[in-house]
């Protein structure tokens, strides 16, 4: 049963890369994040300006895909939010799924009861953000430096295919990239291939 499970995710994972690979990134590691406007949860509107000097985490979810699932299951993404926070980062979480979205209230409910560390939560209903940044999974996340330059941006990890017991010891590409930026470095490694579920925008793309 596990092999098969496996194999399984295995297929779905090519599947995503196959999709991700025709889409293409949005905005080009090592230049400028474009700036954008949102509104948070209680409807404070807010831009990625206002953070400038802060270094700014954006993680793309969806609460009803299995690798978001697991990610917070394992305690991995609470972790990396923690790590953040104590970086002095600012991490927004966005949610583009035409189909996987939650009213504020749910969404709030849902914070809640992960346990999230985060500054905003973002419902990007028109996709218009996930098409700006070209975000293709969930998981997909992006880094942002103090100079407003996008130092990173793919997968959380590198274990696609990891079991939820061993993904805390997988190799955390957001949290390297969060502590190379506080070091004065640049980052070893700007560009990966996320990995999840494809994000579904609501024109069906």
């Amino acid at each position: 049963m596990k092999s098969l499970i496996k194999g399984l995710l295995s297929a779905v994972a090519l599947l995503f890369v196959g999709e991700i690979t025709a889409l293409g990134a949005g905005v080009e590691s090592g230049k400028p994040a474009p700036d954008f406007t949102f509104n948070d949860l209680e409807g404070k509107t807010q831009k990625l300006s206002d953070f400038r000097g802060k270094v700014v985490v954006l993680e793309w979810l969806n609460p009803a895909c299995p690798y978001v699932v697991r990610h917070y299951r394992s305690g991995n993404m609470q972790s990396t939010q923690t790590a953040a926070a104590a970086a002095g980062a600012v991490w927004l979480q966005v949610n583009s799924t035409a189909m996987g979205d939650l009213d504020p209230g749910k969404s709030a409910e849902w914070q809640k009861k992960q346990g999230v560390v985060a500054t905003a939560y973002i419902r990007d209903q028109s996709g218009k953000l996930g098409r700006l940044f070209g975000a293709q999974t969930t998981p997909h996340c992006f880094v942002i430096g103090h100079d407003g330059t996008l130092a990173y941006q793919g997968a959380i990890d590198d274990q696609a295919q990891a079991a939820q017991a061993n993904t805390p010891a997988s190799h955390n590409y957001v949290k390297a990239a969060l502590a190379a930026l506080k070091a004065g470095r640049s980052v070893e490694k700007a560009t990966t291939l996320p990995y999840g579920c494809a994000v579904k925008y609501g024109d069906g793309r």
